[in-house]
């Protein structure tokens, strides 16, 4: 019998990962079937109750459901309580619903693994307080850096975060204008300000020979971010397309017990934008 997995979300129609998904189960030769779903702003519970009463195993969560998976959850992993939100459900053998966050994991594979840039002992800048900047913290602080900065444009926000992570490492909040102006080693970049072509306003002496800046957003050309970093000298730029696989195989991986390939993906997705 297929087993049936699927994307949530509100839109959903760009959603890659449906074709991510069916590459893995053919490479890992899995028995599974993955679709997207749109669904209605108010109507996640009910739509994940019929999914998980019928054939459904899985549901990755996407935007603006996120919250509404923390909610559903009947128990939660230490990443999705870090995170405080859920983006893969998992269907236990005793039928309760298991909530996750796999998107730290899949950032810190790309950074560490992919990109080969060593976390530990380094400062590390995370621009933006949203949710996708809180649910990389907890895996981040866990390479131990030594001190992570968390800029936004509303200060508040960023220190109430830092507080929220003060006993996963050392991490500071702060305004974006308030940042060291010396140069970080590995910068982040988990605002939207990319999607409008924009960038945070942030001093341009955090960008140095050795610096290192990962935007989280993807697209087929390098971002505002990483041109402006790429202009002040920067040592190595990277888009969150690897973010996006990695953090899909990792949910493949929490519902099928196989650590799928991403390489091969990655490639073909970077080859098709």
């Amino acid at each position: 019998m297929t087993d049936l997995y699927a994307v949530f979300g509100n839109p959903i129609a760009h959603s890659k990962s449906p074709s991510i998904h069916a590459d893995f189960a053919q490479s890992a030769q899995q028995d599974m079937q993955y679709t997207k779903q749109c669904v209605d702003v108010d109507g996640f519970k009910e739509a994940a109750t019929d999914f998980f009463s019928g054939k459904g195993l899985g549901l990755n969560i996407t935007v603006p459901f996120k919250l509404d998976a923390y909610e559903f959850s009947d128990q939660l992993s230490k990443r999705a309580r870090q995170a405080g939100a859920v983006n893969t459900l998992i269907k236990q053998a005793d039928g309760t619903i298991l909530g996750d966050n796999t998107d730290g994991y899949g950032i810190m594979r790309d950074i560490c693994e992919n990109m080969q840039w060593r976390v530990k002992g380094k400062t590390v800048v995370v621009l933006g307080s949203g949710g996708a900047v809180r649910g990389i913290l907890g895996p981040l602080l866990d390479q131990q850096p030594a001190k992570v900065f968390i800029a936004n444009r509303t200060i508040e926000k960023a220190v109430q975060l830092a507080k929220a992570f003060s006993r996963e490492g050392n991490v500071e909040g702060l305004g974006f204008e308030q940042l060291p102006h010396h140069a970080a080693d590995i910068i982040i970049n988990g605002t939207s300000a990319s999607l409008s072509g924009d960038l945070p306003p942030v001093p341009e002496a955090i960008i140095g020979k050795n610096t290192r800046c990962y935007d989280m957003m993807y697209a087929k050309e390098p971002t505002v971010f990483m041109c402006w970093a790429k202009s002040l000298g920067a040592k190595e730029t990277q888009d969150g397309l690897g973010m996006l696989v990695e953090q899909a195989a990792e949910s493949f991986r929490c519902w099928r017990g196989v650590l799928p390939g991403t390489q091969a993906v990655i490639k073909k997705i970077r080859d098709s934008l």
